[in-house]
């Protein structure tokens, strides 16, 4: 069964950091683009990062650039988002998603679309307060 899992989330003061991580089972990521996006409570699902299938290239909306990094470890069938300099309006659950990178490209932000990918974890919530 595939199968992604995301794990990390938590309660953190704003200015904090959270490394979120998203676990893939009954299938390799190293064939897929991977991206992370976000629900914050009454708002439509935000793409915010994403990644090409070997890590060789990343994209990242303008309301999280130069505060998250995307990163994958393919032999241990694992995407990760390090969040740094968290603001409380980067509270919501978070999802990774994976899709063929056949198809899926960094390029222009295609990969932020969520309409592209194929496979969903179920989310992590993360909220920044304090």
């Amino acid at each position: 069964q595939l199968q992604l899992v995301e794990s990390g989330g938590g309660l953190v003061q704003p200015g904090g950091s959270l490394r979120l991580s998203c676990a893939a089972s009954g299938f390799t990521l190293d064939t897929y683009a991977i991206g992370w996006f976000r629900q914050a409570p009454g708002k439509g699902r935000e793409g915010g990062s994403c990644i090409s299938g070997s890590g060789a290239s990343t994209y990242y909306a303008g309301s999280v650039k130069g505060r998250f990094t995307i990163s994958r470890d393919n032999a241990k069938n694992t995407v990760y988002l390090q969040m740094n300099s968290l603001k409380p309006e980067d509270t919501a659950i978070y999802y990774c998603a994976a899709g063929s990178a056949r198809r899926i490209t960094t390029v222009q932000g295609q990969c932020a679309n969520a309409l592209v990918y194929d496979y969903w974890g179920q989310g992590t919530q993360v909220t920044v307060s304090s």
